[in-house]
């Protein structure tokens, strides 16, 4: 009988992980999608799009679908999700492991403000007009309505509500990954001063803070959310090597070993 794994999605880990199960007979894995994107890119084995209703949802969720495994490989920045997944494993008695990919290092050359959250990246910015480019979703622009005073372009994989955008807002959509020259071509043909982003890390869309310190843009950078202290691996491999332990007690204990 196959393990019954759910994997918590939405990310390019996510993504590598159903594509090395996809045909793996030993694993039936569901993944799950937020559903905050219009159009998601479609994993290529069973999927569901929607919440669970907080960590007892998900409990009860893996509870009546008889889930062995539980892999959590949502965003860096989706802490609720991260904490709600670490409730509900302990409440179902799910095994859990934490996909959780490498954070960004300011290296030579970068020019880094490190900040802890999206008011105080609005402060960083300082009173003096910028063009400022934002690289943090659609959700959380609404404190930078309150520096009215700089010139926004604002990138998203969805265009944000109007209601939720600075007066001085230009909208690009556009889905990772990108290239280190068409970054840089985006901040020299908008005029960019300064980039705002979330230390999301991994390379989809980690080619902006190399155009950055090409061209000498300063970076703020919002640091990650604290997260439950699981067990965690930083790479898919890492997570299939996890899963390689299951099958291996599973085939053991049919052996009757």
């Amino acid at each position: 009988m196959a393990l019954k794994l759910l994997i918590l999605g939405g990310t390019t880990e996510a993504s590598a992980l159903a594509r090395a199960i996809k045909d793996d007979a030993r694993v039936a894995a569901v993944v799950s999608l937020a559903g905050t994107t219009k159009a998601p890119a479609r994993p290529p084995i069973p999927f569901r799009i929607g919440g669970f209703g907080g960590a007892q949802g998900l409990a009860d969720y893996l509870i009546a679908e008889r889930t062995d495994l539980l892999i959590d490989a949502t965003h860096p920045f989706a802490a609720v999700m991260k904490g709600n997944a670490a409730d509900a494993a302990r409440r179902a008695g799910v095994p859990l492991l934490a996909i959780r990919r490498p954070e960004w290092r300011a290296e030579p050359g970068d020019d880094w403000t490190v900040v802890a959250d999206m008011r105080s990246a609005v402060a960083a910015l300082g009173p003096v007009r910028k063009r400022v480019l934002l690289t943090i979703g659609q959700k959380e622009l609404a404190p930078f309505k309150a520096a009215p005073q700089h010139a926004y372009v604002i990138r998203s994989v969805d265009a944000p509500a109007a209601d939720s955008l600075p007066p001085d807002a230009q909208v690009i959509t556009a889905r990772g990954p990108f290239a280190e020259a068409d970054e840089r071509r985006l901040l020299a043909e908008y005029g960019i001063e300064a980039l705002v982003t979330k230390n999301s890390g991994g390379t989809a869309t980690g080619a902006k803070l190399v155009a950055a310190r090409s061209l000498g843009v300063p970076v703020i950078m919002v640091a990650r959310p604290p997260v439950p202290g699981v067990e965690a691996v930083e790479t898919v491999e890492a997570a299939l090597a996890w899963l390689a332990r299951f099958h291996e007690t599973d085939a053991s204990t049919r052996r009757g070993v």
